[in-house]
């Protein structure tokens, strides 16, 4: 790998790590505004995580080293998956960076010791949440691999960097498999970044809540670590749909004036589709538990239909 290489890998992950909470905020914003509140500062993730790093760790009686190692797991694997995605800058990939595959297994795998992190405390909460949690994996997560084997069929790559290469010297809004497919890459986004109508990441009531669940047990730095990780695995998503249909602005030049420009027009379309969704989550109530297979069966749907234009085009 070469410095050219490292610089543009490290300048991608660096914004996306910096820029996550941001676009976090925006979205709680946007949904107080609906609902007539003020809200929150849009900065007020980042002073949250200040906070929590600051703060006195607490653990269970009944825990062990998972939920100690969790908090840890989860940020190496999202970071990792972070240097998978372009978002400023497009390089020649190298050592399997980019690849879609191993993308999918870091977030499952950031997925599976959070569910273990949550039952291994022991509490009610958590343990009924991670059951939750495994429930919905288990149907979203075929969808998931569906919805990414059909941009790949698609695009004809396996490797993100390769992919956006492509669309960025495409028109996506004049190819109708590319607009098809963002359909269920929005659902996908919504439903692992755990937002309504899937559930609601910012309640606390016991029958409803998936995602806070298994974060209950935790404070202090942990806490932080994990609220920061699945801020940087909704960035994650937001950049593949964006890159997709909205490549504007991905630069191949590693001079300073292309970087900067590229970093605020991946912000701006980020703003724009933060603010999506928080419309999107004030226009819909969430969904009974039985009810979310039918929002993953539209998934399934645009997904083999962009496949059948592909065939057929």
């Amino acid at each position: 790998m070469n410095p050219a290489q490292v610089l543009c890998i490290a300048i991608n992950a660096g914004l996306i790590l910096g820029i996550s909470p941001f676009f976090m905020g925006l979205v709680k914003k946007t949904k107080a505004l609906c609902q007539g509140r003020r809200g929150p500062p849009l900065m007020q993730p980042y002073y949250n995580l200040a906070k929590l790093l600051k703060k006195e760790r607490v653990y269970s009686g009944n825990s062990s080293v998972i939920m100690k190692a969790t908090p840890y797991i989860n940020m190496a694997a999202i970071t990792a998956a972070a240097l998978f995605i372009p978002v400023a800058c497009i390089t020649t990939p190298a050592y399997g960076l980019g690849n879609i595959i191993l993308f999918l297994y870091l977030l499952a795998l950031a997925k599976f010791f959070m569910a273990l992190a949550g039952l291994d405390a022991g509490s009610t909460f958590g343990g009924m949440s991670s059951s939750r949690e495994m429930s919905i994996s288990s149907i979203i997560e075929p969808i998931t691999i569906v919805v990414f084997a059909a941009l790949v069929y698609t695009l004809h790559t396996v490797n993100f960097y390769d992919m956006f290469s492509q669309t960025t010297i495409m028109q996506p809004f004049f190819q109708p498999e590319l607009l098809f497919i963002s359909i269920p890459l929005f659902i996908v986004l919504i439903v692992e970044t755990a937002r309504v109508p899937v559930d609601n990441p910012e309640t606390h009531l016991e029958l409803t809540m998936v995602h806070e669940g298994m974060l209950l047990e935790y404070s202090g730095r942990d806490l932080a670590f994990m609220e920061f990780s699945n801020s940087i695995k909704q960035t994650l998503f937001m950049a593949v749909l964006i890159n997709t249909i909205l490549p504007w602005g991905l630069s191949a030049e590693l001079t300073a004036p292309a970087i900067l420009f590229s970093a605020a027009a991946f912000l701006v379309k980020g703003a724009f589709l933060a603010v999506l969704m928080g419309l999107f989550e004030s226009a819909q109530a969430k969904v009974r538990l039985f009810a979310l297979p039918s929002l993953f069966a539209l998934a399934f749907f645009f997904s083999i239909l962009t496949v059948c234009l592909e065939v057929f085009s």
